[in-house]
């Protein structure tokens, strides 16, 4: 009986201020001496729609708890950014490692011209009209941080 009431609790929480998008999930493994040690790895993005996007990046023995621990890094890394007019403020290009990100403001009512990794960043900060490319790389953690490296530019 106690159970139930704790389930009915659990569901009954306030609304999220944060959508949370998981881009990513990895199984990796590590060779010791007892066999391989296999984990999970997870990508999320995590933001309000409201300006606010943040990162992160876990690894954990279990997908859930991965995706968990990733999701609390990303609200720890939050960065706010300056939008206006629902778009970006002005254009530009940026290279991080092996990715090279293109930006541009869009027009009014154009929404969101994006790859995958950029879209999902894009999208869960707020903008909703830009125009974007990734030239290089296929990775799509490397295209993620890309794209936050880039936005941090637009910063409040």
């Amino acid at each position: 009986m106690a159970d139930r009431d704790y389930r009915n609790q659990r569901m009954e929480q306030a609304p999220q201020e944060f959508s949370d998008k998981v881009v990513e999930i990895k199984r990796v493994s590590k060779k010791t001496k007892g066999g391989n040690q296999i984990s999970f790895t997870a990508l999320v993005v995590s933001g309000d729609k409201k300006s606010r996007v943040g990162v992160g990046h876990a690894r954990a023995k279990s997908v859930a708890d991965a995706i968990q621990k990733a999701i609390q890094k990303a609200r720890k890394t939050m960065m706010t950014i300056n939008i206006v007019n629902g778009t970006i403020p002005s254009s530009l290009k940026l290279k991080f490692k092996g990715a090279v990100v293109l930006m541009r403001p869009g027009k009014e009512g154009s929404g969101l011209i994006a790859g995958g990794p950029v879209r999902s960043v894009v999208e869960l900060a707020g903008i909703k009209d830009i125009v974007s490319k990734i030239i290089g790389s296929k990775t799509k953690s490397i295209n993620v941080w890309a794209t936050v490296k880039a936005l941090t530019f637009f910063k409040k």
